[in-house]
């Protein structure tokens, strides 16, 4: 856990009754939260759950169905809120020095303030307006970081791995993982009062991570963020807002679940170490649903309870005398017994149906990176591929790997050190500069990339949906073998769902059933808990050493590394 430190500690961001729907598809419903200077907020729950849209809507880019959000910083009128998320900040044809600029745009401009409010200090040395207006303007200088923001901005760049990259070159011309570390560099220089970050680890090695922390220490406003990395999730947060589901009412998730999924409603709070609320999060799942059994067999005996006591003794027994009293007597007071016996059971059993809890939804399952109707009896044995002095110039120094069937590979290193050089080297899609790629019996290959690049179906339109993207990728017939379904990855609304409706995590795991669909002899991976909630990260790490065929894993990921137990290349800055 971290403690952060801040002069404004009245600011804060708040969320109230928050709720969005794209369509007939509900994705927030009721959040509501409040996040002040001193906390780091981090926003957690399965692929889909809303988390982007959710700081899309803090940000101000969505304006929810329903709700409001409201940022403030007292006496110093409307706050900036800065946001981190999957397209960046730039245009695409800037340089990188004139990105930088742009995001440095704010601190320029209070400093060019400063000049003129003291120019009319000087020109009207008692007048009380050009005192406060300089009062005002150096306040807000200070505030920006003014006089430190070229030092500030070598910092970042340095810290952010970016310091050896052009300031002449285009942006568009840049890396993937370059143009994601410029992106957050911009954010962070842009100076906002509030910070919304969107998945900031992705791309970052270990020394832009700790360089990030230091920041994100010393950040004066709230910060939020959304991220699947499980260590920096445990050194970053000091509050966690959980949006997967929870045990409400049925009178209240009835209306608002039609459609039977496991969505959640509202926001779960926590305030200590994600590895403490893993922990919590389980005991309370198993006691929603030990509450949701008990309710249920209760219900069930107060509906036979209400059935059964219309009657008090036996039917037909008559009392000994016939006289009439006497008949009128034991009749009323059998009709007295029954009507207070049923009015019981009605109201315990109308209290009941109000308050009990909505069923605990089927967390999804991952089935494996193999899973039971695959049959993986045609995969290779022996080697498969080797990699001999292997260089690609500017990407990847002089590298030698041997993969043999079966084996199991992490690859590892700083940015820039070709990780993704070397996948693209094993799987036969580049060549090296100098030294040799040589592959053995031509052994079936796949890769998960980082860049979740679907399939297109030129002709059949816009608005394919999941399962229409699996079998244009798989064949139609192989589909219908191996639906899309098999591998647990998309709920089933979800899979007849517009691809471009999906989030970034959920059409990564469309991604990863395509690449599943037929098992490889060598199966690469790159970067596979990027975007992934950490559920299914932890469960594709689980499965790789079940894999029959080989897995080559190239990765950042701190969580992963510390758990891997077999062959492990760490690669050096070419």
């Amino acid at each position: 856990m971290t403690t952060r430190n801040s002069h404004h500690v009245s600011a804060h961001l708040r969320a109230d009754g928050v709720s969005v729907s794209f369509g007939e598809h509900r994705v927030l419903t009721d959040v509501s939260f409040t996040v002040a200077s001193g906390e780091c907020a981090a926003i957690i729950g399965e692929n889909g759950t809303g988390k982007s849209t959710l700081l899309r809507v803090l940000a101000g880019d969505l304006p929810p169905d329903a709700g409001f959000v409201r940022a403030s910083i007292p006496a110093m009128g409307t706050p900036r809120l800065g946001l981190l998320h999957q397209e960046p900040p730039f245009s695409q044809q800037s340089t990188v020095a004139q990105a930088l600029e742009e995001a440095v745009a704010p601190v320029r401009a209070a400093e060019r303030e400063v000049q003129k409010a003291a120019e009319a200090v000087t020109d009207h040395p008692q007048g009380g307006q050009a005192q406060r207006r300089y009062s005002l303007a150096l306040a807000a200088a200070e505030r920006l970081g003014v006089w430190e923001i070229d030092a500030r901005i070598e910092a970042t760049l340095n810290g952010l791995g970016l310091s050896e990259v052009p300031r002449t070159r285009p942006t568009g011309a840049i890396s993937g993982g370059q143009q994601a570390r410029l992106s957050l560099a911009w954010v962070l220089l842009n100076s906002p009062d509030f910070l919304l970050l969107d998945e900031p680890t992705n791309h970052l090695d270990d020394d832009a991570v700790a360089y990030l922390l230091s920041v994100l220490n010393q950040w004066q406003g709230p910060v939020v963020f959304a991220s699947h990395d499980r260590a920096f999730l445990d050194e970053a947060a000091t509050t966690l807002l959980d949006l997967d589901p929870s045990p409400l009412p049925q009178s209240v998730a009835g209306p608002l679940v039609a459609d039977g999924t496991g969505s959640g409603i509202g926001i779960t709070r926590f305030t200590g170490a994600y590895t403490e609320y893993l922990h919590a999060r389980m005991d309370a799942h198993q006691r929603w649903q030990k509450r949701y059994r008990d309710e249920q067999n209760e219900l069930k005996r107060l509906r036979a309870a209400e059935r059964n006591s219309h009657t008090v003794g036996h039917a037909d027994w008559t009392p000994r005398t016939e006289a009439r009293a006497a008949a009128k007597f034991y009749a009323d007071r059998n009709a007295k017994v029954v009507s207070r016996r049923v009015n019981d059971a009605r109201r315990r059993l109308e209290a009941l149906e109000v308050e009990q809890i909505r069923k605990p939804p089927r967390p999804l399952s991952f089935g494996g990176l193999v899973t039971e109707d695959r049959s993986t009896s045609g995969l290779s044995t022996g080697p498969l591929v080797t990699v001999a002095n292997a260089a690609v110039r500017g990407r990847l120094a002089e590298t030698s790997l041997s993969v043999g069937a079966g084996e199991k590979w992490l690859i590892t290193g700083p940015n820039g050190a070709g990780k993704s050089t070397l996948l693209s080297l094993l799987a036969g899609e580049l060549q090296p500069t100098s030294g040799t790629a040589s592959h053995y019996q031509s052994p079936c290959v796949s890769m998960l990339r980082q860049t979740h690049e679907l399939p297109d179906s030129p002709g059949r339109g816009p608005g394919r949906t999941a399962n229409q993207i699996y079998a244009d990728a798989v064949g139609a017939q192989h589909a219908e073998v191996v639906p899309l379904g098999t591998y647990g990855l998309l709920p089933g609304r979800d899979e007849n769902r517009p691809v471009a409706d999906l989030s970034v995590g959920q059409q990564r795991r469309l991604s990863l059933a395509i690449v599943l669909a037929d098992p490889p002899d060598l199966l690469l991976l790159d970067e596979p808990t990027n975007h992934f909630s950490v559920l299914l990260a932890t469960q594709v790490e689980a499965a790789i050493p079940d894999y029959p065929g080989a897995v080559v894993v190239a990765s950042h990921d701190r969580w992963l590394r510390r758990m891997w137990k077999w062959r492990h290349l760490e690669l050096d800055t070419p």
